[in-house]
């Protein structure tokens, strides 16, 4: 997500809060996945073998789990149809190991169903990418310039990958929920193992969540720069 930052003035105020919760998020998922990740399961399943079981009990025997580089790199590719997972959750047999390949299957399985949030974000997805490139360069000649219509423009550019974020909460949650049903239905974790693996993908969420608040902020401060230029 870009975060333009132009020069410092008083719209920057409205950053201030997303900023402190995207800094909690992310020290929040970097603590519990610390935690969680030393804590081998009881069945003592790597993430390749639980994706693996989960895509095969879905019915997704040609889709793949690839080992990539990286840490918490995993995710699924709706265009490839193969889930990615990093060295740690490939190879690990932990509880946050276990949770996230869950969690990655979770979307393979979205997509199956045609989820269509996950149809809706696929399908902007190279839209939102130029969009948000765009937006600020846009934005600023028409600052630079005072061309109310470029500001305008670059506003509306930017509000895609706002509508993107906010696309992907939904995409997430369900993707996390499903993970979560399915490793304490199918037995592949117990008790206190399905709570971590809970807390690990609860932390995770809200870093999108995070995210969406930021995209929402700048937006805002955008709008407001936009206005006060205007004036």
């Amino acid at each position: 997500m870009i975060y333009p930052g132009f020069y410092f003035d008083r719209t920057m105020i409205l950053l201030l809060p997303a900023i402190i919760i995207a800094f909690w998020a992310q020290s929040k998922v970097s603590g519990t996945y610390k935690k969680y990740r030393t804590v081998r399961t009881m069945n003592g399943y790597t993430g390749e073998n639980v994706a693996r079981m989960m895509l095969d009990a879905a019915g997704l025997y040609d889709v793949p789990v690839v080992e990539i580089r990286g840490e918490l790199t995993d995710h699924y590719d709706p265009t490839s149809r193969v889930v990615r997972l990093s060295s740690d959750i490939y190879h690990g047999a932990s509880i946050a190991s276990a949770g996230i390949a869950a969690h990655e299957v979770g979307h393979a399985i979205q997509h199956k169903e045609a989820y269509k949030p996950l149809v809706l974000r696929t399908s902007i997805a190279t839209a939102v990418n130029f969009s948000s490139q765009a937006s600020i360069i846009i934005f600023m000649i028409g600052l630079l310039f005072s061309i109310p219509l470029l500001t305008n423009i670059g506003i509306i550019f930017f509000t895609v990958a706002v509508i993107y974020q906010l696309i992907t909460l939904p995409v997430e949650f369900n993707a996390s929920r499903r993970a979560l049903n399915i490793l304490e239905s199918r037995n592949i974790l117990y008790g206190n193992e399905v709570s971590g693996a809970k807390s690990v993908l609860s932390a995770a969420a809200m870093t999108y969540v995070a995210a969406a608040l930021m995209s929402i902020s700048q937006l805002v401060r955008l709008i407001a720069i936009s206005n006060r230029n205007n004036d």
